[in-house]
């Protein structure tokens, strides 16, 4: 289990205390905890060059799903338990953080979305902002499609045929896990979420992945707007990938909400 991470941070971080966005890869063999700095237009730090937040992006596996599995065959895969439990401990004991709920933000891009969603629902103390770029806030709508993708490709790509949430399903973590079961725990918080409305008809892993996307945010919204909880949404042109436009505007929403440097 590769526990690397990046940190961004500005060059006066020693002397100023600092709010924190932890910012999540997606699913992947080409993903990784260096994704958002290999991105178009500069990447993570151009975006937040000179901005006051430092920005942790640490390693969640090929197929991960931010999430300890319910069984693994290549040996412990805990990447929830190394997150919570070790990772924000770690950075708060090393950098000078707001180690706090309006201190931090957790953020991410397609499966890291998804993290980001979960983690803020069911750590509900830990982000006072989070965000979904093209993340599924849904696991059980069209027969449990993003549940079983969960399991199909972590099978393949982490667990040696284990899987995060068991076959048949342990229900209970399925349900722990799923955004779209824990609306209330949205409260307060500062909610941002991007959607493709257009992805590539060829490219069937654009048009799946982007298709179930869309149609989970617009589920989760509607939930959100039924509890009178606001948040932020965009639906745009294209299909499954990170809008740099759309990062940038979230980045200097979740500065502005919050604690200041």
């Amino acid at each position: 289990m590769n526990r690397s991470i990046a940190v961004a941070r500005s060059p006066d971080a020693l002397a100023r205390t600092y709010p924190v966005l932890y910012l999540f890869h997606g699913g992947g063999t080409d993903q990784d905890f260096m994704t958002w700095d290999r991105l178009p237009e500069g990447g993570i730090r151009a975006w937040t060059a000179g901005k006051p937040i430092i920005v942790v992006m640490p390693d969640g596996g090929h197929a991960g799903w931010y999430s300890n599995p319910v069984n693994s065959h290549t040996g412990p895969r805990n990447w929830e338990t190394f997150h919570i439990d070790q990772l924000l401990r770690w950075i708060d004991a090393n950098f000078r953080t707001y180690a706090e709920y309006d201190g931090r933000a957790v953020g991410g891009f397609s499966m890291g979305g998804f993290g980001a969603l979960k983690y803020a629902a069911k750590y509900y103390g830990h982000f006072a902002s989070v965000s979904a770029h093209s993340g599924p806030p849904s696991l059980r709508r069209d027969l449990s499609a993003v549940a079983h993708w969960a399991n199909v490709s972590s099978a393949a790509l982490d667990l040696g045929g284990g899987t995060i949430y068991g076959e048949p399903f342990d229900e209970a973590r399925v349900s722990a896990d799923n955004p779209m079961e824990h609306i209330e725990s949205y409260r307060n918080k500062r909610v941002f979420m991007v959607a493709g409305t257009s992805p590539t008809p060829v490219d069937p892993f654009d048009l799946l992945n982007e298709t179930e996307v869309l149609a989970g945010q617009r589920e989760f919204r509607a939930g959100l707007d039924r509890a009178g909880i606001p948040h932020e949404w965009h639906e745009e042109p294209g299909g499954h990938f990170v809008r740099p436009e759309m990062a940038i505007r979230d980045i200097d929403g979740i500065i502005a909400r919050l604690r200041q440097a």
